[in-house]
Protein backbone atom coordinates (compact mmCIF):
# COMPACT_ATOMS: atom_id res chain seq x y z
CA UNK A 1 0.00 0.00 0.00
CA UNK A 2 1.23 3.23 -0.98
CA UNK A 3 2.09 6.13 1.77
CA UNK A 4 0.32 9.29 1.24
CA UNK A 5 0.66 12.35 3.29
CA UNK A 6 -1.79 15.14 2.98
CA UNK A 7 -1.61 19.24 4.47
CA UNK A 8 -4.28 20.57 5.34
CA UNK A 9 -5.81 22.87 2.35
CA UNK A 10 -6.44 19.43 -0.23
CA UNK A 11 -8.19 17.88 2.28
CA UNK A 12 -10.65 21.55 2.98
CA UNK A 13 -10.63 21.78 -0.58
CA UNK A 14 -12.47 18.07 -0.71
CA UNK A 15 -14.60 18.71 2.19
CA UNK A 16 -15.93 21.84 1.02
CA UNK A 17 -17.59 20.07 -2.47
CA UNK A 18 -18.14 17.21 -0.48
CA UNK A 19 -15.52 14.77 -2.22
CA UNK A 20 -13.50 13.90 0.57
CA UNK A 21 -14.39 10.10 -0.73
CA UNK A 22 -11.74 10.22 -3.08
CA UNK A 23 -8.37 9.87 -1.23
CA UNK A 24 -9.81 6.64 0.32
CA UNK A 25 -11.09 5.27 -3.49
CA UNK A 26 -7.36 6.82 -4.77
CA UNK A 27 -5.32 5.44 -1.64
CA UNK A 28 -6.97 3.71 0.26
CA UNK A 29 -5.31 5.07 3.54
CA UNK A 30 -4.12 8.88 3.79
CA UNK A 31 -1.84 10.18 6.52
CA UNK A 32 -2.09 13.64 8.28
CA UNK A 33 0.49 15.06 11.02
CA UNK A 34 -0.95 16.03 14.33
CA UNK A 35 -0.53 19.98 13.00
CA UNK A 36 -2.40 19.45 9.90
CA UNK A 37 -5.53 17.98 11.99
CA UNK A 38 -5.11 20.91 14.36
CA UNK A 39 -5.59 23.46 11.71
CA UNK A 40 -8.59 21.63 10.94
CA UNK A 41 -10.39 21.89 14.01
CA UNK A 42 -10.10 25.71 14.50
CA UNK A 43 -12.54 25.52 11.65
CA UNK A 44 -15.23 23.91 13.34
CA UNK A 45 -17.62 26.59 12.89
CA UNK A 46 -17.32 25.26 8.91
CA UNK A 47 -20.33 24.22 7.41
CA UNK A 48 -18.25 21.31 5.62
CA UNK A 49 -16.36 20.97 9.00
CA UNK A 50 -15.31 17.00 9.75
CA UNK A 51 -13.80 15.36 12.41
CA UNK A 52 -11.16 13.68 10.71
CA UNK A 53 -10.23 11.47 14.08
CA UNK A 54 -13.75 9.61 13.76
CA UNK A 55 -12.62 8.61 9.38
CA UNK A 56 -11.42 5.13 10.07
CA UNK A 57 -8.94 5.68 6.79
CA UNK A 58 -7.05 8.84 7.97
CA UNK A 59 -4.52 8.45 9.99
CA UNK A 60 -3.45 10.77 12.41
CA UNK A 61 0.60 10.98 12.93
CA UNK A 62 2.98 12.47 14.97
CA UNK A 63 6.60 13.37 13.78
CA UNK A 64 9.12 11.99 15.86
CA UNK A 65 11.81 14.64 15.72
CA UNK A 66 9.81 17.64 16.88
CA UNK A 67 13.21 20.03 16.24
CA UNK A 68 12.87 19.75 12.73
CA UNK A 69 10.37 22.26 12.63
CA UNK A 70 12.92 24.72 12.88
CA UNK A 71 14.61 24.72 10.01
CA UNK A 72 10.94 25.01 7.66
CA UNK A 73 10.61 28.36 9.77
CA UNK A 74 8.87 30.15 6.77
CA UNK A 75 6.82 27.21 6.48
CA UNK A 76 3.09 26.70 8.84
CA UNK A 77 3.09 24.12 11.32
CA UNK A 78 0.87 22.33 8.92
CA UNK A 79 3.03 22.54 5.75
CA UNK A 80 6.53 21.64 7.72
CA UNK A 81 4.93 18.53 9.58
CA UNK A 82 4.07 17.46 6.38
CA UNK A 83 7.40 17.56 4.57
CA UNK A 84 9.01 16.13 7.64
CA UNK A 85 6.32 12.91 8.30
CA UNK A 86 6.99 12.35 4.47
CA UNK A 87 10.72 12.05 4.97
CA UNK A 88 10.53 10.19 8.28
CA UNK A 89 7.71 7.27 6.80
CA UNK A 90 9.30 8.04 3.17
CA UNK A 91 6.33 8.67 2.06
CA UNK A 92 4.84 7.24 -1.65
CA UNK A 93 3.25 11.25 -2.43
CA UNK A 94 2.41 14.07 -0.68
CA UNK A 95 -0.49 16.30 -1.18
CA UNK A 96 0.09 19.76 -1.08
CA UNK A 97 -1.15 23.12 -2.78
CA UNK A 98 0.65 26.36 -1.53
CA UNK A 99 3.58 27.23 -3.49
CA UNK A 100 6.45 27.46 -0.75
CA UNK A 101 5.55 23.93 0.51
CA UNK A 102 5.89 22.68 -2.82
CA UNK A 103 9.05 24.26 -3.58
CA UNK A 104 10.16 22.12 -0.25
CA UNK A 105 9.26 19.03 -1.18
CA UNK A 106 10.65 19.61 -4.59
CA UNK A 107 13.75 20.26 -3.16
CA UNK A 108 13.90 17.01 -0.83
CA UNK A 109 12.95 14.94 -3.87
CA UNK A 110 9.20 14.62 -2.58
CA UNK A 111 6.53 12.87 -4.80
CA UNK A 112 3.60 16.04 -4.88
CA UNK A 113 0.18 16.22 -6.18
CA UNK A 114 -2.74 19.00 -5.22
CA UNK A 115 -6.11 19.08 -5.15
CA UNK A 116 -6.29 19.47 -8.85
CA UNK A 117 -3.89 16.30 -9.61
CA UNK A 118 -6.47 14.39 -7.20
CA UNK A 119 -9.27 15.64 -9.44
CA UNK A 120 -7.78 15.03 -12.37
CA UNK A 121 -6.76 11.50 -11.82
CA UNK A 122 -10.51 10.68 -9.95
CA UNK A 123 -11.99 11.51 -13.53
CA UNK A 124 -9.69 9.75 -15.19
CA UNK A 125 -10.41 6.20 -12.84
CA UNK A 126 -14.00 7.27 -13.35
CA UNK A 127 -14.50 8.04 -9.65
CA UNK A 128 -15.64 11.61 -10.60
CA UNK A 129 -17.56 12.45 -14.16
CA UNK A 130 -16.46 16.22 -14.69
CA UNK A 131 -13.88 18.33 -13.01
CA UNK A 132 -15.22 21.80 -14.36
CA UNK A 133 -18.13 21.97 -12.35
CA UNK A 134 -15.94 21.02 -8.79
CA UNK A 135 -13.82 23.85 -9.54
CA UNK A 136 -16.26 26.21 -9.94
CA UNK A 137 -17.87 25.17 -6.85
CA UNK A 138 -14.47 25.61 -4.86
CA UNK A 139 -14.00 29.13 -6.56
CA UNK A 140 -17.70 30.00 -5.26
CA UNK A 141 -17.44 28.58 -1.54
CA UNK A 142 -14.33 30.97 -1.28
CA UNK A 143 -10.96 28.99 -2.94
CA UNK A 144 -8.24 30.65 -5.13
CA UNK A 145 -7.21 28.90 -8.02
CA UNK A 146 -4.98 30.29 -10.73
CA UNK A 147 -7.01 30.96 -14.06
CA UNK A 148 -3.84 29.24 -15.57
CA UNK A 149 -4.26 26.38 -13.83
CA UNK A 150 -7.48 25.81 -13.95
CA UNK A 151 -7.27 25.92 -18.00
CA UNK A 152 -4.78 23.67 -17.74
CA UNK A 153 -6.15 20.83 -15.98
CA UNK A 154 -9.75 21.61 -17.72
CA UNK A 155 -7.98 20.86 -21.09
CA UNK A 156 -6.00 17.51 -19.50
CA UNK A 157 -9.31 16.57 -18.15
CA UNK A 158 -10.81 17.15 -21.99
CA UNK A 159 -13.64 19.55 -20.60
CA UNK A 160 -12.39 22.73 -22.57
Amino acid sequence: MRKVISNTTPILSLLKIDKLYILKELYETVSIPEAVFYEIETGKDKEFYTDLSEIEWIKIEKIRVQESKLYLFDLDAGEAEVLILAQEQKADLVILDEIMGRRYAQQLGITLTGTLGILLKAKERGIIAAIKPLLYELIQKGSWLNPKLIAGILEKAGER
